[in-house]
């Protein structure tokens, strides 16, 4: 027989489903989201206070009698929010937050009261007494050194600071130090235009070098990069606004800030509207010299800057 006439044998295979696999799957994925939803029970049951607790496990306990003791409508489970005064055990960030910028601010009210305490004890200083302003205000702890009638702590119309002055600025550089927060200086002068030196020196330039000169005494004690910023204002930010020429503008302010993390928060909280509002600077508090504490009453007629 030839190859050519050898029959072809077509084999054909039914197909089919090789057997039902069950739903034993389903079972599985069951209890995983069954323990799943008993996970978040037990994490929100730990959320809540106490009294909030036992009045759940009452209810587990005899339910029916439990919503029998309160009826009328009223929740017998407050979800540590009705009836409980105490507070849950879960805070938000923005509570944390808050209780961080107060503890800073307790941290200010301590190294204030150093401060005042050193200045009154140190011979050295006590005569300054009157003219260094130390105050907690919603920016921070601001230590302000006020001019009196002659310069106090600058050769007059320079920004060359007097052997007094660094000694001071010393001091109170080692206080701060203790403290992790960001630190501002700013100079400031009163309204009276600048007319000695070169063409084109200002009040700007001055309460600009005087600052620096502050910082350059302050910074090797400080921590590395502590000072972030510093300013010069002239004379547009005045203590004393009715009396643009009063000596008392005449200042060097240290601002020991609130860390950043508070201060963003506390920007959120008030709203952008009142940011400015929060970062203005405190009220005028003016004490103006009085010759007391062994710096003898100058005369009368007030020196340039």
């Amino acid at each position: 027989m030839n190859n050519e006439e050898r029959p072809v044998i077509i084999v054909k295979k039914k197909g089919g489903h090789v057997g039902h696999h069950g739903g034993s799957w389903k079972v599985a994925y069951a209890d995983f989201v069954t323990a799943m939803m008993a996970f978040f029970l037990v994490m929100w049951i730990l959320g809540l206070n106490q009294d909030t607790r036992k009045a759940i496990a009452a209810y587990f306990n005899d339910p029916m009698g439990m919503m029998r003791s309160h009826a009328g409508g009223r929740n017998p489970i407050g979800l540590g929010r009705e009836s409980s005064s105490q507070p849950s055990i879960m805070k938000s960030q923005a509570a944390l937050l808050q209780e961080e910028k107060e503890a800073e601010g307790e941290r200010f009210k301590i190294a204030k009261e150093a401060l005042e305490a050193k200045i009154r004890k140190l011979p050295e200083f006590k005569q300054f007494q009157q003219y260094i302003d130390i105050n907690v205000t919603t920016e921070g702890l601001r230590v302000e050194l006020l001019d009196g009638v002659q310069s106090l702590f600058f050769e007059t119309g320079s920004a060359v600071t007097k052997k007094r002055t660094e000694d001071l600025l010393r001091m109170i550089a080692k206080e701060l130090a203790a403290l992790p927060n960001p630190i501002i200086l700013e100079g400031h002068t009163d309204a009276q235009p600048f007319a000695r030196g070169n063409a084109g020196y200002s009040n700007w330039e001055l309460s600009s070098d005087r600052a620096n000169a502050a910082r350059r005494i302050m910074a090797p004690i400080l921590a590395h990069n502590q000072i972030v910023e510093v300013r010069g204002y002239a004379d547009r930010r005045l203590r004393n606004p009715e009396n643009p020429m009063h000596f008392s503008n005449r200042r060097i302010s240290i601002l020991v800030q609130y860390s950043p993390r508070t201060t963003s928060a506390a920007a959120r909280e008030v709203g952008p509207e009142n940011v400015h509002n929060m970062l203005s600077p405190p009220p005028p508090n003016i004490r103006p010299p009085s010759g007391k504490e062994g710096i003898p009453e100058p005369s009368p007629k007030p020196e340039h800057h």
